[in-house]
């Protein structure tokens, strides 16, 4: 019997990296692989790197990598979040966007199209919800009128916390 041992060098870091409101350890795996994979356990997030990428700066790598997971879990999380909330509400803007942002995790263009950031998956769920379903009410009224605080408010009730957790978020 043939057995081929695959070497692996496992580079523990001091980097951690949020989903969902939740903190996870990050760790790197050189493998003998073609492409980049990730995987996750209870409190890890693991990405196995190809054996090339060893002599690579490990920061510019880790940061891509990060950034194309949180960019991966974004897209079917806010697919998700904007289904249930067209659903609950009635009606959807003409499109959306996820795209990178300086300091912002969601905003509403004049011509109707929401953008959402990708690091908007480090929150909680229900934080995720609150902020695309306050986008949804920017599509109908403006921000800060009295209708969209009353249609906040209908949908939100705590609307006065979580407008307080909000805006304390370092971002």
């Amino acid at each position: 019997m043939n057995i081929i041992k695959e070497k692996t060098k496992v580079s523990k870091l001091d980097k951690v990296v949020r989903i969902y409101g939740k903190n996870y350890n990050l760790k790197i795996v050189y493998k003998n692989i073609k492409i980049i994979e990730l995987n996750n356990d209870i409190n890890n997030i693991i990405i196995y790197l190809p054996n090339k990428y060893k002599k690579i700066n490990k920061d510019n790598i880790l940061n891509l990598a990060i950034e194309k997971m949180y960019y991966e879990i974004a897209k079917d999380e806010i697919e998700r979040v904007m289904e249930k909330t067209r659903i609950m509400l009635g009606y959807a803007p003409e499109d959306y966007e996820i795209k990178e942002m300086k300091n912002k995790l969601s905003k509403c263009t004049k011509d109707k199209k929401i953008i959402i950031n990708p690091e908007i998956v480090k929150y909680e769920r229900e934080t995720i919800e609150n902020i695309i379903l306050g986008e949804y009410c920017k599509l109908k009224y403006k921000p800060n009128s009295k209708s969209f605080i009353e249609m906040i408010k209908h949908y939100i009730p705590n609307y006065e916390n979580y407008t307080y957790i909000v805006s304390s978020v370092n971002y």
